[in-house]
């Protein structure tokens, strides 16, 4: 048995990540996995990508995980923002998606 790694642990591991995987050029953190706060303080150690937005998750939480298991894409805009970020959606290779209409209401818990 593992101990799961503490939260400063997986800063240093973020913010190395950055500096020495040049030829990577982007790094997410998975909230659902390092927790809100983390994921929050790992946009200022490196990482451009606060990943995450699920209808449920449930793999991290079968196997112990005490975050929750979604947010709303408002909620996520949010904790960019206040880690001093600007929220941008992206598609899965990263280029920024625009959007002219308003969302469904079904997606609002993405």
């Amino acid at each position: 048995h593992l101990p799961k790694p503490s939260a400063l642990l997986d800063l240093r591991t973020i913010a190395i990540s950055r500096l020495v995987l040049d030829n990577v050029p982007h790094i997410k953190a998975y909230w659902i996995m390092l927790g809100i706060g983390t994921s929050q303080a790992a946009l200022a150690f490196g990482a451009d990508d606060l990943d995450g937005t699920v209808r449920h998750e449930l793999i991290y939480h079968d196997a112990g995980a005490t975050t929750p298991e979604m947010l709303s894409v408002e909620e996520i805009q949010r904790l960019i923002r206040d880690a001093g970020r600007e929220a941008v959606e992206r598609d899965t290779l990263y280029r920024r998606v625009e959007r002219n209409v308003e969302r469904p209401a079904e997606w609002s818990v993405l």
